[in-house]
């Protein structure tokens, strides 16, 4: 599936897996795995890349991205420690970074894709 939206080239300042969450590293132009649900995750990588290597990162349309747990379509997708996609269920007054929303169902270790569409959403 090729992506339509929007997509930005960034380097990344560490390895970066294929259809993975990302989020900025240390500069402008850098982007690392987002590592939990509160990073400010910014997208998901193309094809990923090994540090020092760009990338694409995918920051509007639908996105194929690595479930990393059971997820519905239609619900909210956040980062895990992984950066793969999980749904947003914060605790109590916690915040999600918010990805998109899912558009099919899968389980952890399913390539799925999502409607990017960042925001942020409370327990």
């Amino acid at each position: 599936m090729r992506n339509e939206g929007f997509s930005k080239t960034l380097i990344a300042g560490a390895a970066v897996g294929k259809n993975r969450v990302v989020k900025f590293d240390t500069t402008d132009t850098t982007a690392i795995q987002a590592a939990a649900a509160a990073d400010k995750s910014i997208g998901v990588s193309d094809l990923g890349g090994d540090a020092g290597e760009a990338f694409d990162v995918i920051m509007d349309g639908i996105a194929l991205v690595e479930y990393g747990g059971t997820v519905t379509r239609g619900d909210l997708l956040t980062a895990d420690a992984s950066g793969r996609a999980i749904t947003a269920a914060p605790a109590g007054g916690a915040n999600a970074r918010v990805i998109g929303v899912a558009m099919i169902s899968g389980v952890l270790g399913d390539i799925g894709s999502v409607r990017i569409q960042l925001g942020t959403v409370q327990g």
